[in-house]
């Protein structure tokens, strides 16, 4: 697998380790399942794939906002 630097995928004020594997790992899911890569990338393995896309700044984590109410039981 290519070397992508720790330093690359965790940054900005909302990044963390946590957030950088469970977005690697569902953009990994989506390229074994056909998806497109959006970077190219020297190794032919999804998930060195999936962080190289993540380091150029082309998959990147968003949070959603659940909408209503939390549920109370």
């Amino acid at each position: 697998m290519a070397y992508v630097p720790l330093e690359k995928l965790v940054k900005g004020d909302n990044a963390s380790i946590f957030k950088v594997v469970l977005t690697a790992a569902a953009r990994a899911n989506e390229l074994s399942q056909g998806a497109q890569p959006l970077a190219k990338s020297a190794t032919d393995k999804v998930s060195g794939v999936a962080l190289e896309e993540m380091a150029q700044g082309k998959v990147r984590y968003e949070e959603n906002k659940a909408k209503g109410k939390k549920s109370q039981g």
